[in-house]
């Protein structure tokens, strides 16, 4: 995927941003750093409190265990909603023209059921990787691979 000068590439995860711009062309791309944003996400075991509860059924002696709240996962949720946000937030500025975004699977799809209608417009490339610990070299080097 050839990245245009200018263009912004946001690379995601449930805790991390990384927005990039292209000062170079769409031969050599040259992303530079724009804003990073770093969430605080500790594991579930750490942020949950308690073992889930029982439910008693009050027709004979069934028992149920009730499902625990995954507090990690809805923290990553809510953090792909956050960034299509600041997306939606972006695009209305006028502030890029050009979109590609790098994300885990399940943060991609999050953040599309958020994304604006000029969102969308700009977009013009995904790729459903986790790249937000890889250096900047090896992520130009895979999005412009894919």
């Amino acid at each position: 995927m050839l990245i245009d000068h200018d263009a912004m590439v946001l690379v995601a995860d449930g805790r991390k941003m990384l927005f990039f711009r292209n000062r170079g062309d769409r031969m050599a791309p040259n992303l530079e750093a724009e804003a990073v944003k770093v969430q605080d996400n500790p594991y579930d075991r750490d942020q949950a409190s308690d073992a889930p509860g029982r439910a008693f059924n009050s027709v004979g002696s069934h028992r149920s265990s009730m499902e625990q709240t995954d507090f990690h996962e809805l923290e990553e949720t809510r953090f792909a909603a956050e960034a299509a946000q600041l997306l939606n937030r972006r695009a209305l500025a006028q502030d890029y023209d050009k979109l590609i975004v790098v994300a885990p699977p399940a943060a991609l799809g999050e953040m599309r059921k958020h994304y604006h209608k000029e969102v969308q417009n700009r977009l013009v490339g995904e790729i459903a990787k986790d790249l937000s610990n890889h250096p900047v070299p090896e992520i130009e080097r895979i999005i412009v691979a894919s």
